[in-house]
């Protein structure tokens, strides 16, 4: 019997880990860290596990997801990465403004180099960015989870993306010079 509960534990990582690396590493700035995220949340699953309850098709998923994420962010603040959020965090001026035609852009990205910019971001913005974005949590049960206001959620959103959008045109510049 015990064998076949860790081949069903060694089948649900195999199935799962590579979906909450994914979730954990747009949090972290570096792999490893990402790493001990998962194996971290992957104790607290199957710590409880018997208190999840099957409420749609994608419940068991979204589940384990949203451990990784409150994992991510509780290894952010116990490691002190996560800088403080309501001052100013980031210097928006080390990434010079640029103008860009439109037209000149690509019409995709790739998502790897997307991801890469997004972990660039200052942690409160990374963060932020998140939570909203991929988790699709409201600007108040952010504001809840990182005891912040929702002005500065929503703040720190607006900045996040505009760094972001920075990054990509002048990437995208970097692109056309080297063609």
């Amino acid at each position: 019997m015990k064998n076949r509960d860790s081949e069903a534990l060694e089948e649900l990582y195999q199935l799962y880990a590579p979906v909450l690396l994914s979730v954990s590493i747009r949090y972290t700035a570096n792999k490893q860290d990402a790493e001990d995220i998962v194996h971290d949340a992957f104790i607290k699953i199957l710590k409880n596990i018997e208190k999840f309850n099957l409420r749609f098709e994608g419940a068991f998923e979204a589940w384990m997801k949203r451990i990784t994420v409150n994992t991510s962010i509780n290894f952010l603040r116990t490691k002190s990465k996560l800088t403080e959020i309501n001052g100013r965090i980031y210097d928006e001026n080390t990434i010079p403004d640029t103008e860009i035609n439109p037209d000149d852009l690509p019409e995709k990205l790739e998502p790897l180099k997307i991801i890469e910019m997004i972990s660039e971001l200052p942690p409160g913005y990374r963060m932020v960015m998140n939570m909203y974005v991929f988790e699709n949590y409201t600007h108040k049960e952010i504001a809840e989870e990182l005891n912040i206001s929702v002005n500065t959620s929503k703040s720190q959103l607006s900045k996040a993306r505009a760094s972001l959008r920075k990054k990509v045109i002048h990437y995208c510049k970097q692109q056309m010079v080297e063609k």
